[in-house]
């Protein structure tokens, strides 16, 4: 048999079993795996010590298009994403004008089209203004559904109160990602910051408990209404149990961890990075960290994001609590995860199924996240083994800075694949754009 892509002897990995293997690729899908023996191919990549993923689908970014684009777009976004072995994004609809009708989405689609450099798909914002649309609005093509921000976010992206949450949870039938925090004790707690201010007080003023009230109420309306949440970035050992019991009780819910809360723990990393560490929720204690990666490794987590969310160092730069919270992370997504596989803090099939299998799963991705015959062939071959320290030459995001920079990873991509073809070599991008818009189940 001819294929068009023949990738040899590589170690195909997923969630539930690796093996060496040949993987056969005709018109964008994968179309064989298995000793392909003697089988002949329009291009052949030799992958021994090579293993062969999904490619990865990043589930929170926020690409600043349109209206914030001084600090990244789609295009920029798109393109540190394939650079980091992410093959499809789904992006945040907190931009300025927000994303909160069929005309606002349309214009981010018409801009993917033109610019992505990775397969997009773009989330309905929820506000108390569209909370009757949104059983529509979550139906059109590009869009996963509908995102609802209980702690603050720019323009009117604020749904905060129970009546409000739950126009919106009624209105439609898709999963909610839900960013939960409390938005009227954010605003009481300003009162606390000191005289001196500095950015290690942003987990003391944005506090677990903020985090946690939030979660409480939007599981309790979870259940009262129907509607399955998804729970972001969770960043306190106090959600943890109240999330793994409403899992219990079987009422949907499911949440994501960013490596950045694994990654990194308060005060060192404020000490270091100053408001470049600074995000919501907040990087919290050690303590924190530790129950985060325990329910990492005992399966309670569902996927992996990198809440990319980027600001330019002049805006980083200004006098907390004035410095914008956010950091990127869509390029180092993939490496970051990997150097945690290679400190043996979590098997490589966890960052399958949580990167690539579960996102596609959840959102209902068509085709994508999964490497088995007849699914489209976006894949990534990683090297395990392979270092390189985070400098700013290698990064892609506009904003031109990472919060990894100077630390040394462990398991970098080395060949990326759109639909069966190869669009990132060792770090060398071809010129040509194979991005599609996703569609959704």
């Amino acid at each position: 048999m001819r294929f068009d892509t023949l990738i040899r002897q590589a170690t195909v990995t997923t969630s539930t079993h690796q093996e060496v293997a040949d993987v056969g690729i005709v018109n964008g899908k994968i179309a064989s795996i298995g000793n392909l023996g003697d089988a002949s191919a329009e291009r052949v990549i030799e992958a021994e010590h090579l293993h062969l993923l999904p490619g990865g689908i990043d589930s929170q970014v926020h690409f600043r298009e349109p209206g914030l684009t001084h600090k990244e777009d789609i295009e920029s976004g798109t393109r540190a994403a394939i650079h980091g072995g992410i093959t499809s994004i789904l992006e945040m609809p907190n931009t300025n004008p927000n994303t909160t009708s069929a005309e606002r989405l349309q214009e981010k689609l018409d801009s993917g089209a033109k610019t992505a450099w990775c397969h997009y798909g773009f989330f309905i914002g929820a506000s108390t203004e569209n909370a009757e649309d949104l059983a529509d609005l979550e139906k059109l093509p590009g869009t996963p559904g509908v995102k609802i921000f209980m702690g603050s976010s720019t323009g009117s992206l604020l749904v905060s109160d129970d009546d409000d949450l739950r126009r919106v949870l009624r209105s439609g039938r898709k999963r909610c990602p839900i960013h939960a925090e409390d938005e009227p004790r954010n605003k009481e707690r300003k009162a606390l910051l000191s005289d001196n201010p500095h950015p290690r007080e942003h987990p003391y003023l944005r506090d677990a408990t903020s985090a946690l009230i939030a979660t409480q109420r939007i599981l309790r309306l979870s259940e009262e209404t129907g509607r399955p949440v998804h729970v972001l970035h969770i960043s306190t050992a106090d959600e943890i149990p109240v999330i793994e019991d409403a899992k219990k009780r079987g009422i949907g819910t499911t949440m994501e961890v960013l490596p950045q809360h694994i990654y990194f723990s308060a005060p060192e990393c404020y000490d270091r990075l100053g408001s470049l560490a600074q995000m919501n929720p907040p990087i919290r204690s050690e303590e924190h960290r530790q129950a985060i990666l325990a329910a990492v490794q005992r399966g309670s987590f569902d996927i992996f994001g990198s809440d990319h969310a980027p600001h330019t160092l002049e805006e980083k730069s200004q006098t907390y609590p004035a410095s914008p919270s956010g950091m990127p992370g869509v390029q180092t997504l993939l490496p970051v995860l990997l150097t945690m596989v290679h400190r043996g803090w979590f098997p490589l099939s966890t960052v399958v199924r949580m990167l690539c299998e579960n996102p596609a799963k959840l959102y209902g991705i068509r085709g994508k996240g999964h490497l088995e015959v007849g699914y489209d062939a976006d894949l990534v071959l990683v090297d395990l083994k392979q270092e390189k320290v985070v400098a700013k030459p290698m990064l892609q995001t506009k904003c031109g800075w990472s919060p990894y920079e100077g630390d040394t990873l462990t398991g970098w991509p080395t060949h990326v694949f759109l639909n069966g073809t190869l669009v990132v070599e060792n770090d060398e991008r071809i010129p040509q754009r194979h991005a599609e818009q996703l569609e959704f189940a």
